[in-house]
Formats: C-alpha cells, structure tokens, sequence
C-alpha cells in the first residue's frame, strides 16, 4: 500500500500529482512528496519496523514508492559505532559516527537515494537512468541500474577523482565527462533532460531521489534507542542530506515513534567550496555561489541545489556552520582512521574536522549525543592522502636486521 499522496511546492504549496517532475510552474520552487501521515501512524510501529529486515526499505512507509522495492533490497542499516577513542581524542564522551562508508551495495549513502530513486523510475516506466554527479552518485546509479537491467548514461566532471570514475566504468555504463565543475556538468543535465525521456535521478526524479536520504536519520533514531541525537554534523555539497536527516526526525516526532527533538544540525563543508557555511557564519538567509577548489571532490557543488534550506535547517535547529581546509581534511581522515580503525573519504574527513572545530568554538557540549556523518568510503579517493602517508620500510627477511630498525619504526 503506498502512502504517497502526490507532489508539494516547498515554497507556494500548491500541489501536484505523483509525476516525474521536479520543479513549481508557478513559482519555480522545489517540489517534495506529500505523504498520508495519518495512514502511516496507524500502520508503522516500533514493532512493526523492528520485525523487518535490517535495511532501508523497514521505514517503506515513508519512502515515495508505490509497491514493494524491486531494487537495492540490501540497501541501509548501517552501523552507528560508539567511538570512544575518537570521542577520548576529541573530548567528547558520547560520541557516535554514523558509518554510511560502508553501505551497500557501492559504499556510500547515495545508495540510499539511488535505491528510491531507481524503484521510483521503474514505477513511472523509464529504462534508462541518468545523473550528474561528483562521483559516489555516479557508482551508485551505475550499479542499481545494472542491478535492475536498465541502461544508465552518467555525467562526471573532468577532474574527477580516478577512482571513482574506474568504481563507475566497472558497470559498463555510458560516461560521458564534462570540461568544468559539477555545477556545469548539472546545468548540461537540465539541457539533456528537457530531450532526452530518461529518470535523471538527481533532475526530473529528484523529489523522490532527495526522501531515500531520510532513512539516514530514520537508524540513526531506532539505533539510539527511539530518540533523537542532541548534535548531528553532516557533510554538506547540494545540501538535501542535511535537510533529510532533520526532515526524519521531525517525522518520526510526528508519528510517535520518539519524543521531543531538540537535534542541533550542523553543516560541514571544506572552505575551498563554503557556500552554505559562509552564509550561516555571515548570518545571511541564502548563499553567493562559488567556483569550487578543494580535495573534497565529492562535496564541491559551489550552487547548491538546496542550499538555502540547508542554511535554514542549521540557523533554525540552533546549529551552524563550519569549514576546513585540504590540510585539515586529511589530518582528519588519519585521525579517524587510527582512533576507530574507519577510513573515510574526504567529505567524511570534512565532517570529523569540522566537528573538531566545533567543539573548540564551544558549539558541542562534552556530555552531548552527538552524531557525525560518514558519508563515504575512503578506498574512493586515496588520492587524497596517499602524499601525506609513511612508506613501508623494505629490508632483507633477517630478524637480526628487524631488530636493528624496530625501535627506530
């Protein structure tokens, strides 16, 4: 049974039926789903989603499809890991991270929206899926889209990360590359997408691509114990996730299933690409878009589809915004992955730093439940760090020789 009522203007409300559309023709605003809430509350439980399997689609309620998911039924439930030595290193003593790096079936929380997005389309008829994309969401509609034997075309920039581009071909899709930043390859989508009759996950199918984001906050609440974190640091780039995830808990208040949220929701961005950040530290109520130059490929969208309602959704929680530089994103990265044994990608770096940043401004209280989003794995962009590492030491299989060196080591 599906709950889903049709489409809503974020801005003007008027209201639209289950389309693949994306934007108001009155307003031009972003259009999200309508769900039935009341029909919902009465079918989902806590011990209904309790009974389900552990992955996404046991909050299928709240997920814009109209039958049972076809695709990506492995998708979700990810680990919350208690990191007590980064927490320690930190000074932070109820410290979790939310590990979407190792999410199936590609390794990072765009499998979470693709697997919307992909079941969304097969619903609406397409055989063919398209993105533009920084990189993780182009490994993820690659593979959903081979997964559900459907063609996929995906549009990278030129300079992506070589890695992610290999995690993409490996799929025998379409990559097309595109001289210029993510925000141009984005603008030729809306060209190609206005042509072309293809589920452009991230354009004509994005209302119901942007609600898979949900279920990061839906298990961040059941895996607390039924209730909603007091911090949440997550690692902005088009800003949807950052909306999504307060966007969860707000809907799980409303439903019954936590009490009270009183989540502080702060965005991280690396300061060659601040839009949002900047604005919230400005105290402005949008952002001046930007030509991004970071390592943190992955988040440097420099006209964020939804960055005005990631400043909102951070000003309006009691949060804010911070940023770090490649220096500081790498040291990041080490530092999680010698603390708690997780190597995270660059935007997960961004996160684990900023929330350093955090917590010398005196934003994060030491005894505070707080979550930190890491949103990809770091096998995608070794590039990075792979500078800032120590060579093995070589020496000849003689234990007089190790013994030599091992202090030294």
């Amino acid at each position: 049974m599906s709950f889903v009522q049709g489409l809503k203007c974020r801005e003007c409300a008027r209201e639209y039926p289950t389309e693949p559309i994306h934007v108001c023709e009155f307003c031009f605003g972003p259009l999200e789903v309508r769900y039935d809430y009341e029909g919902i509350k009465r079918a989902l439980t806590r011990e209904v989603i309790e009974s389900r399997p552990a992955n996404m689609w046991r909050y299928r309620e709240l997920i814009p499809i109209d039958g049972d998911p076809t695709v990506g039924l492995d998708n979700g439930f990810t680990p919350l890991v208690r990191a007590k030595n980064l927490g320690a290193a930190l000074g932070l003593n109820n410290l979790y991270l939310k590990n979407d790096s190792v999410c199936h079936p590609t390794l990072s929380f765009k499998d979470r929206v693709v697997a919307a997005a992909v079941n969304k389309a097969v619903e609406f008829g397409y055989d063919t899926i398209a993105c533009a994309s920084t990189g993780n969401l182009a490994n993820s509609v690659a593979s959903h889209a081979a997964s559900a034997g459907l063609k996929s075309y995906i549009f990278i920039p030129s300079d992506l990360e070589s890695s992610k581009i290999l995690g993409t071909s490996i799929y025998d899709t379409k990559i097309i590359s595109i001289k210029g930043s993510y925000d141009d390859v984005n603008r030729f989508c809306s060209e190609v997408a206005t042509v072309f009759p293809w589920a452009f996950v991230n354009i004509n199918i994005r209302p119901f691509y942007g609600d898979g984001s949900k279920t990061f906050g839906y298990e961040i609440a059941e895996q607390l114990g039924w209730r909603a974190p007091d911090n949440v640091i997550t690692p902005v780039a088009g800003s949807s996730l950052i909306t999504k995830i307060h966007k969860a808990f707000k809907e799980f208040e409303s439903l019954g299933l936590i009490g009270e949220v009183k989540t502080k929701i702060f965005a991280a961005q690396a300061t060659g690409c601040s839009p949002v950040t900047t604005a919230i530290k400005a105290g402005v109520d949008d952002f001046k878009p930007v030509k991004p130059n970071t390592i943190a490929k992955s988040i440097a969208i420099g006209n964020p589809a939804d960055g005005y309602y990631g400043i909102k959704v951070a000003r309006g929680t009691g949060g804010w915004g911070e940023d770090v530089s490649d220096p500081e994103i790498v040291d990041a990265i080490k530092l999680l992955a010698r603390t708690e044994g997780i190597f995270t990608e660059t935007a997960g770096g961004v996160a684990v730093g900023v929330t350093k940043k955090l917590i010398e401004q005196g934003r994060i209280g030491k005894d505070e439940i707080t979550v930190i989003s890491i949103t990809g794995q770091g096998l995608k962009t070794t590039e990075a760090v792979e500078d800032h590492l120590r060579a093995p030491v070589v020496i000849e299989p003689k234990l007089s020789v190790f013994k030599d060196i091992q202090s030294d080591l």
